[in-house]
């Protein structure tokens, strides 16, 4: 009986990748033996950053992991970066921060910078990585996104703006790409238990499990399992914004 050809291993860029959900997925892709080279990028928190690849390489069979703090908003940094580690099959964009508050609070830097970080880093990540894919022929960009990007939330008007833009982008650029077999798809996450939600108090929390009909807030992992699952889904899934808030919105 003739032998199945192996799964060629492939390579992938995380960003945002010093904790929570950015972690976990790395952890996911290392523990499945897929990968070949591992990327990982996170803003400022180098000492986060290094545990995260020190746990990604022990848990990998095999994989080459390496890991850049740099600023994904910088567009003179990702083509740095993919100067340095060469292209990526997968990239993931899950680079983030939040603002609450309200929007008259708001000061123009703190705005440049959520929009910066939220949304430029998308231009950039692709700008940079998307010719490499349109060569191969190949490729899977998976954006993380949130709930609020699909129906708003107060108090959370900057957030909510980048990640509703992230969700266009995702689509408008699916359809510029699928012709060259690239995948574009978002996962519109809804309450994960990440330092992004530190700053909600037990109650707080106690409140949004009473909202969420699945009765309790997502951890990284089980979040990370669900975005690993849409990273392996056939070419035919593309353009998709897909929630994961356990029937929340």
């Amino acid at each position: 009986m003739e032998k199945e050809p192996a799964a060629e291993l492939r390579s992938i860029l995380i960003t945002g990748a010093s904790g929570g959900v950015g972690r976990a997925l790395a952890l996911a892709c290392a523990r499945s033996g897929r990968f070949r080279k591992i990327v990982l990028n996170g803003g400022h928190d180098q000492a986060a950053l290094a545990e995260t690849a020190r746990l990604v390489q022990a848990a990998s069979c095999g994989a080459n992991c390496v890991f850049s703090v740099g600023d994904a908003g910088d567009l003179e940094y990702v083509r740095q970066l993919r100067r340095q580690y060469g292209p990526v099959d997968i990239l993931v964009n899950n680079a983030a921060v939040s603002w609450v508050g309200l929007l008259t609070d708001m000061e123009p830097e703190a705005w440049d910078q959520l929009i910066r970080t939220n949304l430029t880093s998308l231009y950039n990540t692709c700008h940079t990585y998307v010719p490499d894919m349109v060569k191969a022929g190949r490729g899977i960009i998976l954006n993380i996104s949130s709930v609020w990007g699909l129906v708003g939330a107060s108090c959370e008007v900057a957030y909510s703006a980048s990640k509703g833009a992230v969700n266009a982008f995702t689509r408008a650029l699916a359809k510029e790409l699928a012709p060259s077999h690239i995948r574009v798809n978002a996962a519109a996450l809804g309450v994960v238990d990440t330092r992004m939600n530190s700053q909600l108090s037990p109650e707080e929390k106690e409140n949004l499990r009473g909202e969420i009909p699945a009765g309790y807030i997502v951890s990284p992992e089980e979040a990370a399992d669900a975005l690993f699952r849409i990273l392996e889904m056939p070419e035919y899934l593309n353009g998709e914004i897909i929630r994961l808030d356990g029937a929340w919105i």
